[in-house]
């Protein structure tokens, strides 16, 4: 048996964030918590959002003590603030990290047993949904907005922990290009490349099946044909980049993901480097790894990444040139995939360890072991 679930409603296209206040009102809210980060207040993006909230009459206290890789300390003084903020909802304007924090907040507030962050890694049998959250994603990369997910750092252990709570899912996911266009062609790229592996990941990964392959070959088609554009900041690739980490975003919440999210969440907790970065830089290397144990997957990969004459070829030519599209994509973006001057031989092992016993390793389509994850660390430095 398979069970997929989405979030409740969403909103897409620009100008949809009026929506918000639309929600709100519908909802019979009385005050919104704003879960954001310090740059986009500091360059007026939340602002776009607040400004409604005014214009509207509905009072609302800001939150922005979230770092890009959000820590444990991030979702205490977070749930502090909440409380003390006497609000009945929240509104997530930001990347995967405002709505990581925005999670964990809100399922700590209603299940108050799980005050302790750490004792939510995995799959936490909590009891009740969390205070609604209404999400409003300011990159095109973690589709946070429409999945079950989040993921927290545990700065004393130097290590992220990845969080699976179906009761986290935000109720209305508000997605308008216009919130990304100010993001800088550095952070499209890598949060770009981060909805590109999602997709692949989850179309290969041992849970995938029907109705989340077709999310995701679809959604790999939208993003190859539309990252690109979007790093040049055109309205047509910003529009597709939106749409396609979303539909990315359906599918592999349901089905899971696999050893490159796992590289990369270890690769975040050692030295700071942002998620998005680290799952571009490991994926054509991951993709050559598993392909062995993907059949004739690579084929649809290879075509929805615009390479001709697929059909035409081996099992073995399809493979690589899957690989090669998506390695020129990254090129293409300016992200380098390599761990040169960023790894450390002395953190490899326990990296290896680290990644090998994080919650997407096992849904890996190939089997794997700390010797196999330090070869590919190794294979990039």
């Amino acid at each position: 048996m398979n069970k997929f679930m989405l979030n409740e409603t969403s909103y897409h296209g620009a100008g949809a964030i009026t929506a918000v206040v639309d929600e709100i009102k519908a909802r019979g809210f009385a005050k919104a918590f704003v879960a954001t980060d310090p740059d986009l207040i500091k360059f007026g993006v939340a602002a776009k959002v607040t400004d409604l909230l005014d214009a509207a009459a509905i009072p609302y206290a800001v939150f922005s003590d979230i770092k890009p890789n959000p820590t444990i300390e991030n979702v205490q003084s977070g749930v502090a603030a909440f409380k003390a903020a006497e609000a009945d909802c929240i509104v997530a304007i930001g990347g995967g990290s405002s709505m990581d924090t925005a999670k964990a907040i809100g399922i700590i507030i209603t299940n108050p047993e799980f005050a302790d962050v750490r004792s939510l890694e995995g799959v936490a049998p909590t009891k009740n949904p969390c205070v609604p959250i209404i999400a409003v994603p300011t990159t095109a990369g973690t589709a946070a907005e429409v999945t079950i997910n989040y993921v927290i750092t545990d700065v004393e252990k130097k290590r992220k922990f990845v969080c699976v709570d179906a009761h986290d899912i935000p109720v209305v996911a508000v997605v308008d290009p216009d919130m990304m266009a100010s993001m800088p062609a550095s952070l499209t790229a890598a949060t770009g490349m981060d909805a590109l592996t999602h997709a692949i990941e989850g179309y290969i990964t041992k849970g995938a099946w029907a109705l989340s392959d077709m999310f995701h070959i679809e959604a790999i088609r939208i993003i190859a044909a539309s990252l690109r554009g979007a790093v040049a900041n055109t309205p047509e690739g910003r529009e597709g980049m939106a749409l396609g980490q979303y539909v990315a975003g359906m599918g592999f919440s349901n089905v899971g993901l696999g050893v490159d999210h796992s590289m990369a969440h270890t690769l975040s907790a050692y030295y700071d480097m942002p998620h998005g970065k680290a799952c571009a830089t490991l994926l054509p290397a991951v993709m050559a790894y598993n392909a062995e144990a993907t059949g004739e997957k690579y084929r649809e990969i290879a075509r929805a990444m615009g390479v001709e004459g697929v059909d035409s070829m081996t099992q073995a030519e399809y493979r690589a040139a899957a690989v090669e599209a998506v390695r020129q994509l990254a090129e293409d973006v300016g992200i380098v995939t390599s761990l040169k001057g960023i790894a450390r031989e002395e953190d490899v092992h326990q990296m290896s360890v680290d990644a090998y016993n994080d919650a997407c390793r096992p849904g890996n389509p190939r089997e794997t072991s700390v010797e196999d994850i330090e070869a590919l660390y190794r294979s990039l430095m």
